[in-house]
């Protein structure tokens, strides 16, 4: 081999050894563009996931704070600033502050029952502890009102990975189907799947407002033709319920029937085929009430306390009322819990009730 073939060998291959070297900067440098647009896409992602959270955060409205004391104005400077008076009225203890006293709760609602089991337990409270002066006979009174109220679990208690049924009763007229709204959408800001079942079948009106709640709630309901049985209705739901995964079931039933037999049947219906889905779980059976109609309200209570189970209460429109003793008759007598107070028109308005909360409210 010539000098020249040598010298060419050597020069080829020194330049096919730089091609290589080239060629492995080169993948060098795509490997570490590709990781660095990668590492950019990460982060990019990330950034948009996290856009996107705070974004639908930020969707959720923050809890309004519902101001009880000055919503139950018309109640304090009613029946509780009258009950306060009495005692401030007067020093010392005597037979005409028992006799106002009960003239006073039964004209504010609290019922002839309830008003006679207080009247006699201050009375012997008083004697018992020899007291005289009228401001200490008011912190007992307080004490006993309060009793008939703390003593009772007032939550609607939610299982996990389980159908939450709370069945909803009464007459038209008490802000029924506008409750059921309500709980729709507060439960569905908690973060519930909700699904209603339009039960009250014999009025059509009943259907269609809650047709609106459940757009306005975006949630789903069930309903039936006009005039169908409700118990099917409410098999419908619950078959919907399982299907879809619901966690609250929220049901309407007719708010009123040609007699009490036709009542006591449909209810007892509707609670069997409840019981049948839901197995022995335990669910709500809410009667609500309107707080503004008094001994009536506390009538209706009683009638539907005796063709159905009753777990609960829910009083609305006691923002409206300058009595406001049914919170107490209603519990008392019935020895069922009231879950929820209806304070005004708006959503929010309708709270759980804190017997706690509101026996400090009304009382100071």
């Amino acid at each position: 081999m010539g000098i020249f073939d040598k010298l060419f060998k050597r020069n080829k291959n020194e330049e096919t050894e730089e091609i290589e070297k080239v060629e492995e900067k080169k993948e060098e440098i795509k490997e570490k563009i590709i990781e660095e647009i990668k590492e950019e896409v990460k982060v990019e992602s990330l950034e948009k996931i996290e856009n996107e959270v705070v974004e639908e955060v930020s969707k959720v409205e923050e809890p309004v704070k519902v101001n009880i004391s000055q919503r139950l104005t018309k109640s304090k400077e009613g029946f509780f600033s009258k009950l306060k008076n009495i005692f401030t009225s007067k020093s010392k203890v005597d037979d005409s502050i028992y006799e106002e006293l009960e003239d006073l709760l039964i004209q504010s609602d609290v019922g002839l029952g309830m008003t006679t089991n207080l009247i006699n337990e201050l009375e012997k409270k008083v004697k018992a502890n020899k007291i005289s002066e009228t401001s200490e006979v008011y912190e007992i009174l307080k004490g006993l009102m309060s009793e008939f109220l703390l003593s009772q679990d007032s939550k609607v208690h939610l299982k996990d990975n389980k159908i939450n049924v709370i069945l909803i009763v009464g007459v038209n007229g008490v802000g029924k189907t506008t409750t059921i709204g309500k709980l729709a959408l507060k439960y569905k800001k908690l973060g519930k799947k909700v699904l209603l079942g339009a039960g009250d079948t014999f009025r059509a009106a009943a259907v269609e407002q809650l047709e609106e709640w459940a757009k306005r709630a975006d949630v789903d309901i069930v309903k039936g033709r006009e005039g169908a049985d409700p118990a099917s209705v409410v098999y419908d739901t619950l078959s919907k319920a399982e299907a879809i995964k619901a966690d609250v079931v929220i049901i309407d039933t007719a708010g009123r029937l040609h007699n009490k037999a036709n009542l006591m049947r449909e209810l007892e219906k509707i609670n069997n085929i409840i019981k049948k889905k839901i197995g022995e779980q335990e669910y709500e059976s809410l009667l609500v009430i309107d707080g503004t109609t008094g001994q009536n309200g506390l009538n209706q209570a009683k009638e539907f306390n005796s063709v159905t189970d009753l777990t609960g209460f829910i009083v609305t429109k006691l923002d409206g009322t300058a009595k406001g003793g049914i919170v107490f008759s209603v519990s008392e007598e019935l020895k069922k819990p009231i879950k929820f107070i209806g304070l005004g028109e708006k959503i929010e308005d309708l709270i759980e009730f804190n017997a706690k909360d509101f026996v400090e409210v009304i009382f100071n």
